[in-house]
């Protein structure tokens, strides 16, 4: 609900923007599932580790024609270490009261525009307009991952994605084959990018502080799907997909609605798997070869 905000004396407009945000988007941000990156020493471990801190080891190169697209900006936590690399950076965010502020601190970096948008209806290739691209983002904890799928459709032009998101589900996403957490979307990201679960951060950095802790995951692009050189991405995830839809089954018995058991098992022998296999101990690439050897 909105809370009515009288001002009743002249304020400056900077100052009637920030009450306003804070007046208004604590219970919108909530509702969003958003929690924002308040303490300070993190951001700071956050910049580092994406190389946007001047006091990163290796910061981004100063001329390597790619532009910053952040997701969620917030209050813009991490808008001003982003911009502070120079990259033309782009803020996306959808909640209104956080657009007024977000533009109130465009105004003072000639380098940052900001973008009211859904990130899930962007068009992240026209807003590059040709150039690559790196991503930042704390996302919303329910939404990780429709995120990721539509971000992964622009997979062509990406650099890097670089992530905040619940512990939990980081773990899934650079999970290893044979492990309890490697499941579809570890083959997905496995596919697209190289994942990389860089550090954890507490629950108190954020406000309002979560029930959960969160982490930062790197995904570099590109993932195994160059080398893999498959013809139809959405059929070779819907295999996938298929593979998973009982984890603790084997693939003998999830594959049932493509195949003959007996074809599935030659398929197995063909791809140097065993007849007992769950899709938890497959690779991306013995996914790609079971298909392929199914279909033929």
């Amino acid at each position: 609900m909105f809370v009515p905000f009288f001002v009743t004396s002249p304020l400056p407009y900077l100052l009637t923007s920030l009450l306003l945000s804070y007046t208004v988007t604590p219970m919108a941000r909530q509702r969003l599932g958003q929690h924002f990156l308040s303490d300070l020493h993190w951001q700071e471990e956050i910049a580092r580790a994406i190389r946007v801190s001047p006091h990163s080891t290796v910061p981004l190169p100063k001329d390597d024609n790619c532009c910053l697209i952040e997701i969620g900006a917030g209050h813009g936590e991490m808008t001003e270490h982003l911009v502070a690399s120079g990259s033309a950076v782009y803020a996306v965010e959808i909640d209104a009261p956080l657009i007024v502020g977000l533009r109130g601190l465009a105004k003072k970096y000639p380098n940052l525009q900001v973008v009211p948008a859904d990130v899930l209806k962007l068009n992240i290739a026209e807003l590059a307009a040709g150039r690559r691209v790196r991503i930042y983002g704390n996302l919303p904890y329910f939404i990780t991952s429709p995120i990721l799928h539509h971000l992964f459709t622009f997979a062509e032009i990406i650099e890097e994605i670089h992530i905040v998101i619940q512990t939990e589900v980081a773990e899934r996403l650079a999970a290893d084959p044979g492990t309890s957490d490697y499941g579809y979307l570890s083959v997905i990201t496995r596919y697209y990018s190289r994942p990389e679960f860089v550090f954890e951060i507490p629950r108190e950095a954020f406000s309002p502080t979560p029930e959960v802790t969160s982490a930062l995951v790197t995904l570099r692009f590109p993932g195994e799907r160059t080398r893999l050189s498959l013809s139809d991405d959405v059929q070779f995830l819907d295999f996938v997909k298929l593979c998973f839809s009982k984890k603790r089954k084997t693939l003998v018995n999830n594959l049932r609605s493509v195949a003959e058991p007996q074809k599935i098992r030659k398929s197995l022998a063909a791809c140097s798997l065993r007849e007992d296999a769950r899709a938890e101990q497959l690779s991306v690439s013995d996914f790609a070869n079971l298909s392929k050897t199914l279909a033929g």
